[in-house]
């Protein structure tokens, strides 16, 4: 058991620092999604499980992805996703959609699929950089939305801490399959 978030947080950024090579979601992903349209995503960096390809397919497949907009209370909106050729740049390196449809425009998602540095398959626990970005935009989600964090199969644990505004996942998605949760305890 991680003593505290901050540890556990410490802990998997290293773990990622030394990797050797990012592996994309792409191959789990095609297996797995279920029939959705509208599918909210996000433009992976560095070590992340790469984002690229999937997006990519999304777009070559007919779907409509939503990408998050970072806004400087570390909140996120979203907009449709153009093409990688079209994103902007955005605050903190990130890469962005041109236009904003706001903050509540995720509740418009059939599937959500955020970053994460590990989920706990006990409680659905997620476990972010920190900043709450994501744990405010999830709860913004439409009831019964599948929340899918992306993360590698080594970031699947039993438990992490979590404080009550923490927002579970249904699932982890890795580079090699799709793992259910017990999206249970703190929810």
């Amino acid at each position: 058991m991680y003593l505290t978030k901050a540890a556990a947080r410490q802990q998997f950024l290293d773990a990622r620092a030394r990797r050797a090579r990012s592996e994309g979601l792409l191959a789990s992903a095609q297996q797995v999604l279920p029939d959705v349209y509208r599918v909210a995503l996000y433009v992976s960096m560095g070590p992340e499980p790469q984002t690229g390809a999937l997006i990519d397919w999304l777009l070559a497949t007919h779907h409509e992805v939503l990408l998050p907009i970072l806004y400087a209370d570390n909140d996120l909106g979203w907009g449709v996703a153009p093409g990688a050729a079209d994103l902007v740049p955005g605050r903190l390196g990130l890469s962005e959609p041109p236009t904003d449809l706001g903050s509540d425009a995720i509740a418009t998602a059939d599937l959500v699929i955020c970053p994460a540095l590990a989920v706990a398959r006990e409680g659905g626990v997620r476990l972010g950089r920190g900043g709450g970005s994501y744990d405010r935009a999830l709860a913004r989600t439409r009831p019964g939305t599948p929340i899918w964090a992306a993360v590698y199969d080594t970031e699947v644990v039993e438990t992490l801490p979590f404080d009550m505004h923490d927002q579970p996942v249904d699932a982890a998605l890795t580079p090699n399959r799709l793992i259910p949760l017990q999206r249970s305890g703190h929810d």
